[in-house]
């Protein structure tokens, strides 16, 4: 596979990952002890931190992109052995 190819495909797993990471470590005012912004939804975050959400997905994004690499490279899930329906035997 080109590394054009693979980069693109990172990129992807990289975008998902982000609305994977999201919703871990998120804690409202409430559940921080501090008092609740007028204007905001009571659900909103209390604090925001960029790095740690860039980090995680980082992680998340690399370990599921070698696991697709490895399965592409090894062949261990291939498009036959998710094929459920034996259209082969099909009788008309």
């Amino acid at each position: 596979m080109r590394w054009t190819s693979l980069l693109a495909i990172y990129i992807l797993f990289w975008a998902f990952s982000v609305f994977l990471v999201l919703p871990f470590g998120v804690r409202t005012s409430a559940e921080a002890g501090e008092a609740h912004f007028p204007g905001s939804a009571e659900s909103a975050p209390h604090e925001f931190s960029l790095r740690k959400v860039l980090v995680r997905t980082t992680i998340v994004a690399t370990a599921l992109f070698a696991l697709f690499v490895a399965n592409y490279e090894f062949g261990w899930v291939t498009t036959q052995s998710l094929d459920y329906v034996d259209v082969t035997n099909v009788v008309e």
